[in-house]
């Protein structure tokens, strides 16, 4: 039996001793096991009623800045405890960084681009730059949801060049185990900790560069790029304007390992929501938006008003704002679109003199590039030989247990 054949056997018997210590579906040589936990909160984890009701009981636990200030400090601290950052935060220096094949749009440049997260491990994307000359510019993070190459779609390009052409220095990079990121598979148990890594790092390498103004920095995505933005907002200050669409949910906790496979929401002495972390963007300016076809269909009246609280207490309710489109579907339209365009626009002061009409934006100027045109690694640019071939050794790098606490792997 050769090496690979035996590390293959290795990953593929791992015990799920740390799965069962977390909770979630996972695949099996007998079908398909649903096990859970008391600590880990996902999918629908409440009804929407007692979501409703878990919103009314978390409001009777503080009642002004300071005493929200407290139980802010508590759920920033979990998530990070949860997630084992401890594990991964000091790989915070330089970024080893691979950008070539810069294509020159109209108002706008796009540049494939790569860059180490930690040793061994990537963050794929695109960096779209405005072609207008700044002495400084606003940056802003485009995370994207669960879809293979999704980073290639129509609404990922659309806009990521368009809030480019604005003025933006835009990154928007692959979900981990999607697009180029394939060192490891999307569902293992810790993508929830390398995937606000890999935003983390997304972050650091924006701000790095010196016509980066940090006081204008940006964030969106939808779906579980939604939950990548508020989760990157709530630990992270540097962030100064979040847009999480189609995902704050006060009873919905992320039908996704990524989102909610690590015990972030919950412990012994801590129960929260993703209402909650995301109103930890406050007083810092977030749109959140909603839509009537999935679990967001509650917003205006569930968890805007909860987050609108949050925000009354820090004397900021002018920096939030919520736009529900009750007849449209879990997605980043184009009415969605829009509303992202206006906010970001408006805080992180980009060019509006075409969103003076609140009913349409031309982004007709903006040509959607194949994926061939876009990715990173191809025959002439590679990963260093040092790369992190697989989940095992990602996990043995970083120091957890595999010996001890294997896993098995979730069914993508």
């Amino acid at each position: 039996m050769n090496r690979f054949a035996k590390q293959f056997i290795v990953i593929s018997l791992l015990s799920i001793q740390l799965l069962l210590s977390q909770g979630y579906k996972i695949e099996t040589d007998q079908g398909t096991k649903y096990i859970t936990n008391e600590i880990i909160c996902n999918g629908r984890f409440w009804t929407e009623v007692e979501g409703k009701a878990k919103m009314e009981d978390f409001s009777q636990l503080w009642g002004n800045a300071e005493s929200w200030r407290k139980r802010s400090q508590t759920i920033r601290k979990n998530i990070l405890k949860g997630m084992q950052w401890d594990k991964i935060s000091s790989y915070d220096g330089d970024i080893n960084v691979i950008k070539h094949s810069k294509k020159i749009m109209d108002g706008y440049t796009v540049e494939n681009i790569a860059i180490e997260s930690f040793p061994g491990f990537y963050v794929t994307g695109n960096l779209y730059r405005p072609i207008k000359k700044q002495k400084h510019y606003a940056a802003i993070l485009s995370p994207h949801g669960h879809l293979k190459d999704k980073r290639f779609t129509d609404y990922v390009q659309l806009r990521s060049a368009y809030l480019a052409s604005k003025g933006a220095i835009v990154f928007a990079y692959d979900m981990v185990g999607f697009g180029e990121s394939d060192q490891v598979r999307h569902k293992m148990p810790i993508s929830l900790l390398l995937q606000t890594w890999n935003s983390k790092r997304v972050l650091d390498y924006l701000l790095s560069l010196p016509q980066v103004d940090p006081n204008r920095i940006g964030m969106t995505g939808g779906s579980g790029g939604g939950t990548q933005t508020f989760i990157l907002t709530a630990i992270d200050q540097r962030i100064k304007v979040s847009v999480p669409v189609v995902q704050v949910s006060a009873h919905f906790f992320g039908g996704c390992v990524c989102e909610s496979g690590m015990p972030i929401h919950k412990t012994a002495n801590l129960q929260t929501n993703n209402v909650e972390i995301a109103a930890l963007a406050a007083p810092r300016p977030m749109l959140l938006i909603s839509n009537g076809d999935d679990w967001t269909r509650n917003t205006p009246k569930v968890e805007f008003p909860y987050i609108q609280k949050v925000y009354q207490a820090m004397g900021k309710s002018d920096s939030v704002e919520n736009v529900h489109l009750a007849n449209e579907k879990h997605d980043y339209g184009y009415s969605k679109r829009i509303a992202t365009y206006q906010f970001l626009t408006q805080h992180l002061q980009l060019d509006d003199h075409d969103l003076s009409n609140n009913k349409e934006v031309d982004e007709s100027f903006i040509k959607i590039l194949p994926p061939e045109k876009l990715k990173v690694f191809t025959s002439k640019y590679t990963r260093s030989n040092s790369t992190l071939k697989n989940e095992f050794e990602v996990l043995k790098f970083l120091e957890f247990p595999t010996d001890q606490y294997p896993y098995t792997f979730y069914k993508n």
